[in-house]
Parts: C-alpha cells; structure tokens; sequence
C-alpha cells in the first residue's frame, strides 16, 4: 500500500500537466469541425480613430460635398454592389448597421443641414417605408435581404467636412463629420431619369469605430492591398465637388450660380481660400519667395552649365570664319600667275615678259 500511494501520486501528476493540450487539441478539433472560430484579442478592441476637432478651433470652414461613387477615385465606396466572399460596399454594411441598431439615423431635411437631436432620428421602419424597401418585422426586429438592400442604387453621398486650424497644436486638419448616403432611381412621373433622394444623415464620430474594421480595395492594379473605410475618410482620398459651404444665408451654390461653368469657377474660388488662408498662416510671402530665388538658382546653374559649351563652339566658328577671310585676302592680293599655254603639236612658242 505504501508503494501504491507514490505511484497514484505520479500518475495524477502526470495527468494533470498532460490534460491542457489535450483540451486545447479537442477545441482546436472542434472548431474544424464547425468551420467556426471564437474572436479574440483585437476584435473586441476598438481601433483608433482621428482625433476629434476641438470646440475652440481659432478657424473653421466647413462644406459639403457631393461624392460621386461612379468615379475610379470613389470606387471602392460602391463595389461589390451585391455581398461577395464576406466582402460588401459601404451602403450595406452601413445598412447592417442600422439593423442591428449600431448606428442612428438623423432625418434630412431639403434646404436645412443635419441636425443631430434626439427629435430628429427616424426608425429604420421608417426608412423602409419612406423608400420602399422590402422587410420583415417580429417584434422590434427587423429583417431585410441582402437582395432587397437597395446598394446598388446608392451612387452619390453627400458629406460634411470641416477644415480647421488648431492652435493646440498648429497644425491644419480636415475631418468629415457627418455622411449622407443619396439613393438615385427613377420616380413615377420620369421613369427614365434618375432623380436624388437624399435618405438620412449618420454622424461620423458614432459610426468612426465600426467603420475603422470595415476594409476596402484600395488598389484594382494590386488586390491585396486594403484599406479602412475609416482610413478612406481621414486620409481625404474620396474626390468630389463642393456643393455648399456654411454661410450666413445658407445657399446652396447652385443657388448662386446658375450655369455649370459658373458653379466650377464658384468651387475653384472656395478651394483657393482655403489654401490662400493656410498660406498666409505659414508665411505664404516667405514661401513664395524661397521658392522664386530656388527656381532663380536652378535657371542661372543650368544657363552656367551651358554657357562654356555656347562659347568655345562660338570661338571655335569666330576662328574658322577669321581664318576663311584672311585666306581669302591672301589670294586676292596674290597676283595671277600666267600659265604656259598649250603645246599643239610639234610647233612650240614661247611668250617672254617685257622688262621695264
């Protein structure tokens, strides 16, 4: 019995150290099975975010613009139009998010800018509703098929950026802060022409952290390259033009300007601004006359460079050409030698000069 206790000893001891392998073997064998796999560490983390404009920025200028998804530079906001191998475009996976209630949508209102007060939300059966969109509801959950997602239509979002300088830390930033995606499609009286609804307005900051997991192609030449659509905001590298700016009379552009060409002179004027009033806090003289005696510097090298080169082939054809005419005056002043004239035959003559 006494040799039996240490052996029993041994035996759990043994057991014990082997035992979490084995459970991690079984789980890992598990989860093969099932195809499923439980996410930890950084996917229950949230990933950082630009950092929020603060209140007393000493300068401000927000405007929205119209971002035209049809675009290459806007491209990966629309593709794949339909959910594909886990991926999906921006209107669907912001729609997924107001299904599942992670995001709030704020009404939009013609001719007003967004308003982010509790009065203003509208339900998601509101926007199904509104514009028509197949769903399902129990209770307060609501269903809708990725088929029925009207993706495909939303072609256009109209953004809110704010640029601002802040002195905190001097430097210029530019945020977008809030997002509006605007379905296109025809209506009952022109079925052919694609007409704009703006369908609601979604704060940037509530939807930042969610967007910041959500990746994008970023390149159709290189397809493993991705980015966030997060990182697609804050890094600015949508294109699209301004169709407004906060105003005391708050107009919109084509309030003002009538025509197509006037509404881009208009657009080209307000983006001078803003990089004319960046200038002038940086010393736009001093910059501009550094950069005036730089090019200055680069022209005299270059003429340097090339003049040596003008001169010894100037020299060069200034003593051919002094050489051609000295020999030219040499020969004049020569006088002619008289030639022997020709023998014809056997007679011969001789032509001999007169002394004087």
């Amino acid at each position: 019995m006494k040799h039996l206790l240490p052996l029993l000893l041994f035996v759990l001891t043994l057991s014990a150290v082997a035992q979490p392998p084995a459970r991690r073997r079984a789980e890992a064998q598990q989860q093969q099975r099932t195809g499923t796999t439980t996410p930890t560490g950084s996917a229950y983390r949230d990933f950082p975010v630009a950092p929020n404009m603060p209140d007393d920025a000493a300068w401000r200028r927000d405007i929205y613009m119209s971002i035209d998804l049809t675009k290459e530079q806007n491209a990966a906001l629309y593709y794949p139009v339909t959910p594909q191998n886990g991926r999906m475009n921006l209107f669907t996976y912001l729609f997924k998010m107001l299904l599942r209630g992670q995001a709030k949508a704020y009404d939009y209102r013609p001719n007003r800018d967004e308003n982010f007060a509790d009065d203003q939300r509208i339900s998601v059966v509101d926007i199904m509703k509104r514009f028509q969109i197949p769903y399902e509801q129990k209770g307060e959950a609501v269903r809708v098929l990725d088929a029925d997602i009207p993706s495909d239509l939303v072609k256009v979002y109209y953004v809110k950026v704010s640029r601002y300088y802040d002195q905190h830390t001097a430097t210029f930033r530019s945020r977008v802060t809030a997002l509006c995606p605007v379905l296109q499609r025809g209506s009952s009286d022109m079925p052919d022409t694609d007409l704009q609804f703006p369908m609601f307005w979604l704060k940037y900051s509530d939807i930042a952290p969610y967007l910041a997991k959500h990746t994008l192609m970023a390149s159709s030449l290189n397809n493993a390259a991705t980015m966030t659509a997060d990182d697609f905001f804050s890094t600015a590298a949508f294109k699209g033009d301004i169709i407004k700016t906060a105003n005391l009379q708050d107009r919109y552009i084509s309030e003002y300007c009538p025509t197509d060409t006037a509404q881009a002179r208009e657009q080209k004027r307000i983006e001078r601004e803003m990089v004319d009033f960046q200038d002038r806090v940086w010393g736009r003289d001093s910059v501009a006359m550094a950069k005036a005696a730089a090019e200055k510097a680069i022209a005299d090298s270059i003429a340097a460079a090339n003049a040596p080169k003008r001169t010894a082939t100037a020299r060069r054809r200034g003593t051919t050409t002094a050489d051609t005419e000295k020999k030219d005056t040499k020969v004049k002043e020569q006088k002619p030698k008289t030639q022997a004239p020709r023998r014809s035959g056997n007679a011969s003559f001789s032509v001999r000069r007169q002394r004087h």
